[in-house]
């Protein structure tokens, strides 16, 4: 029969109760036994619906005998009694029930469950008119998420409920390796709250923590409140201890507070803001510290490296190192003008140059060696997009000076317009305007070449850069052919004294080629503020396609074969009289065979009269469609000498470029092995070579093996070896299952050329269905020297609950690629030397310092 009799609100403090301190619960429980604490109910139907959409429903009560009491308001249904509303189920032996007064009492075998838990008592009575109830015997099951419990007794009244002798854990009930008991717990659902009394966290019988009173959310909503600290100890910091404050300030905005404590440091205190707006979001950070002991107790660390010099020139004075009031400031930001435009703002600044190799305990920071600020404009229609911006770029590496840096652009405008015109014609333009300033060069104390008041101006300029284009590409199922043209017309309006250092670096060239004087009249006629470049690109980029169905042990694969060839004309300008604002070389790689300019910015256009050629095969499997081997090679002939250089950049000879190879071999599932080489036939050296190999056993198992090597192209191979190798270094990672629930994990990242290591991890983890514990043992290169910092980090998690500790999961996703299967298809860490903004710690990077 269907009454309208509202059923017991039970999981309202059942499931959010201890549970809803919980962590996020997206941890493994793979290793958990099929066991619940309170199984599931056989004359119980599927949960329908949701707790949003109960309220709207009727509740159909279903019973063996109805009996209507002396009052004709009180029923009683009994043998088997159910109930059922949406996803809600109720079953007890007996049901008394007045209408009238809304009182109720159910007995003997009572059994609730909905979509997210599963609960049996022995007794529940209650008002339903004026909300108030009781159960006691109670244990529950969670359904939504793994965890299960019990109390003595629960009390209801309205939003406003207390659990009784209530317990939680996520473990099994055959392996309750922890467990959380708490005296009494009051709950408040329309403040969101609840309060724990006498809370006990136990491993196994013994208790390991003891909490006389806490407050703790009971729903979704952001709270102001504590977060877990992060706790460790190093060698640099000492016993190292960090407390998130967290400030629920408004549903658009809040703030984390991170006051830290390092016992061989001082006292640090950090801070984060967000916001977020219709049109926009942002976020501010930084990071204080009044008085940091770091300087005064280890002085050794702000010695430049130059140390050596047996003239003792360049070493740094006392007043040179950092002072003791230290920090640092990020912002990031942006904000939606309309559909097609919008600002952004991405700030940095830090107190002094050592900043970042002395708050981060990683590889990361000592691999930046600037920090860049950007604020602009951006815009993006259908064919176009466009840009106004401004940078500015801060020294954050001790071992430069101000000159490494690049030139700040003070503004920059760009505009990109391409637009097809019906299959077979597209033209655009490439176009740039930017204004180029930079930092004084500040000298040490003592420095011969350190001009009258220890500073020097680097003069700047402007440039003009504009490329127009059209192309034609023709293409068919099985080939292309995309021939372009362009234009590239280049202006600068450079000072005075660049100007002059130009005209003096050509003069000296020419005297040189020449063998004439070179005079201060010479240097005057190759005088130019404002030099120009005008040239023509021509290009032509075509290809094949060729397939066939193959079959190799018994598998069907899709071979395919395609060869392509790229042809590249620009004549010959010099620009010897052009500065270097923004331009550098980039790295010779299967992509460079087919760009039109061998440099990343507008100061240099390349010469060329030359063709490449190119092959690819590819093996992929007809059944699941992935690529089993994909193997390219591809190499450039030159028909004329390249003659146009970049500093210290030789010119290019007549005739072959380096052979380029790219090899990605999948022999099954769990073998994936990556391999790139570049061998110059003229020089009969390799240039290039790198392997990357990874193997999966198991289920969470992986094996890393990497292997680079670069050659300093500016040095020839007869060098000697410590001069002609710009790195070689090998890297060896994994993790390693030793049963269900040991497994051991290490790294070891070694620099062959400098015959040290850079970073070495030692660790072990035990795994249970609802604990793990690690510990790893870390030494990592702590700056450009050879000193390495070492550390010792320990982190027990409760699974459903949260960690106490360090986060070492974050430091060994990083190190071993594939440690977490979701990350197995992620690019390895880039050997980058750039730094993006962000606040506070990076602390667990690997990037490489050396490159």
């Amino acid at each position: 029969m269907r009454k309208p009799f509202r059923l017991l609100p039970l999981s309202l403090c059942i499931a959010i109760a201890l549970p809803a301190y919980a962590a996020d619960d997206n941890e493994n429980w793979g290793l958990c036994p099929l066991i619940d604490a309170v199984p599931s109910f056989d004359d119980a139907p599927a949960p329908t619906g949701t707790a949003d959409q109960r309220t709207a429903q009727p509740t159909d009560i279903d019973g063996g005998t109805l009996q209507r009491g002396s009052n004709e308001q009180n029923i009683v249904v009994q043998d088997n009694v159910r109930l059922s509303r949406g996803d809600q189920f109720l079953g007890t032996d007996k049901l008394s029930y007045n209408q009238e007064s809304g009182k109720y009492t159910a007995e003997g075998h009572v059994r609730y469950q909905d979509s997210s838990m599963r609960m049996v008592a022995e007794h529940a009575e209650g008002d339903q008119n004026a909300d108030q109830h009781r159960i006691d015997d109670v244990e529950y099951q969670l359904t939504s998420r793994r965890g299960n419990g019990g109390a003595e007794r629960i009390d209801l009244n309205g939003a406003k409920g207390a659990l009784h002798s209530s317990t939680y854990s996520t473990c099994a009930p055959n392996q309750r390796v922890w467990e959380l008991r708490a005296h009494r717990i009051d709950l408040d659902t329309d403040k969101g709250m609840g309060v724990a009394r006498n809370a006990t966290l136990r491993i196994g019988k013994i208790p390991v923590l003891y909490v006389p009173w806490f407050m703790f959310p009971i729903d979704d909503q952001r709270r102001t409140g504590l977060l877990f600290p992060n706790i460790g100890v190093s060698g640099k910091n000492g016993f190292d201890w960090r407390q998130p404050i967290y400030l629920n300030l408004a549903p658009n905005y809040d703030a984390t507070l991170f006051p830290r404590y390092m016992s061989k440091r001082g006292v640090a205190m950090g801070g984060e803001f967000r916001w977020l707006y219709e049109r926009g979001s942002g976020e501010v950070s930084g990071n204080w510290m009044p008085s940091d002991d770091l300087p005064r107790n280890d002085p050794d660390r702000y010695t430049d490296y130059r140390r050596n010099d047996p003239n003792g020139l360049f070493e740094i004075p006392r007043d040179r190192m950092p002072e003791k009031n230290r920090g640092e400031f990020a912002l990031k930001a942006q904000h939606r003008l309309d559909g097609t435009w919008y600002a952004g703002a991405n700030l940095a600044w830090v107190s002094d140059k050592y900043y970042l190799q002395d708050f981060n305990n990683s590889l990361y920071g000592q691999s930046a060696i600037s920090l860049r600020s950007e604020i602009g404009l951006y815009g993006r229609g259908r064919y176009w997009d466009a840009s106004i911006i401004a940078d500015h770029n801060q020294l954050a590496d001790f071992t430069l000076q101000e000159n490494s840096l690049a030139y700040d652009r003070l503004p920059r405008a760009t505009f990109h317009w391409a637009q097809p015109w019906g299959k077979w014609v597209e033209t655009g333009v490439d176009t740039e305007a930017v204004r180029f300033q930079h930092e004084d060069m500040k000298f040490t104390p003592g420095d011969p070449a350190a001009p009258i008041g220890l500073r020097r101006e680097i003069p700047g300029g402007s440039r003009f850069d504009i490329k127009p284009y059209v192309s034609f590409p023709l293409e068919g199922s099985a080939w292309f052919i995309r021939p372009k043209l362009a234009w590239r017309y280049t202006a600068y309006e450079l000072e005075g004294d660049l100007a002059q250092q130009l005209a003096a670096s050509q003069a000296a060239a020419f005297a040189t080629a020449n063998n004439v004087p070179n005079t201060p009249e010479l240097a005057r006629s190759f005088y130019n503020k404002s030099p120009t470049r005008s040239l023509p690109i021509t290009s032509i980029d075509a290809g094949m396609y060729f397939d066939r169905e193959t079959e190799i042990r018994g598998e069907n694969y899709l071979h395919t074969l395609e060869p392509r060839v790229f042809y590249l004309r620009a004549p010959y300008r010099d620009q010897g009289g052009i500065p270097l604002f923004d331009t550098n070389p980039m790295s010779f790689s299967w992509g460079a065979l087919f760009r039109d300019n061998r440099y990343s910015g507008a100061d240099r256009q390349t010469d060329a009269n030359q063709l490449t050629t190119a092959l690819t095969t590819r093996l992929i499997n007809s059944e699941d469609g992935r690529e089993r081997l994909a193997a390219s090679i591809g190499q450039i002939q030159y028909f004329d000498d390249i003659r146009v250089v970049a500093g210290a950049e030789t010119p290019i000879k007549q005739g072959k470029s380096a052979w380029v190879a790219d090899v990605s071999v999948s022999p099954s599932d769990r073998w994936t092995i990556n391999a790139t080489y570049q061998w110059d036939p003229r020089l009969r050296s390799e240039d290039l070579a790198t392997l990357r190999a990874r193997y999966l056993f198991g289920d969470a198992g992986v094996v890393n093996f990497a292997y680079r090597y670069r050659r300093n192209l500016s040095v020839l191979p007869t060098a000697p070896r410590e001069q002609r190798d710009q790195f070689e270094q090998a890297d060896f990672s994994f993790l390693y299952p030793i049963n269900n629930n040991w497994s051991v994990v290490g790294r070891y990242y070694y620099s062959i050329k400098d015959k040290r290591p850079l970073e070495q991890i030692a660790g072990v983890q035990w795994e249970s269905c609802c604990l793990a514990v690690r510990a790893i043992a870390r030494r990592y290169q702590r700056n450009r020297s050879e000193d390495l910092n070492s550390s010792f980090q320990v982190e027990f998690e409760l699974k459903g609950l949260g960690s106490a500790g360090q986060n070492t999961e974050r430091v060994l996703r990083r190190a071993i690629l594939g440690y977490n299967r979701d990350d197995l298809y992620l690019a390895p860490p880039s050997p980058t030397v750039s730094r993006e903004n962000r606040g506070n710690d990076a602390d667990d990077s690997t990037l490489d310092p050396t490159l």
